[in-house]
């Protein structure tokens, strides 16, 4: 296996983050039928290739940032040093930040 530093990356490779989700958060997930859960699911495990999606925002008065799908925002913030994507919080747009 091959370990390489993190400043030296080959052209073309991009570094993989680990995302971990808060067992709050896992549950609410749960509770989503589908085509949302899908949705949902696939928006949070990009986030391991690409921590700043199309359509992320910085949250302002609160640490971490926000995707929205459908209906729904996911809040996470993200952890450079240690290549890590945290989902903190996630529900309805009209909900989540009250």
């Amino acid at each position: 296996m091959l370990i390489l530093p993190l400043g030296k990356l080959k052209p073309n490779e991009k570094r993989m983050y680990k995302v971990r989700i808060e067992k709050t958060v896992q549950k609410a997930i749960e509770k989503i039928e589908d085509p949302f859960y899908s949705k949902i699911k696939t928006a949070i495990l990009g986030l391991a290739k690409n921590p700043y999606p199309r359509g992320y925002t910085k949250l302002k008065g609160r640490e971490g940032y926000r995707i929205r799908v459908a209906h729904f925002c996911i809040i996470y913030r993200i952890i450079d040093t240690m290549l890590l994507v945290e989902v903190i919080d996630f529900g309805q747009r009209k909900d989540i930040y009250k």
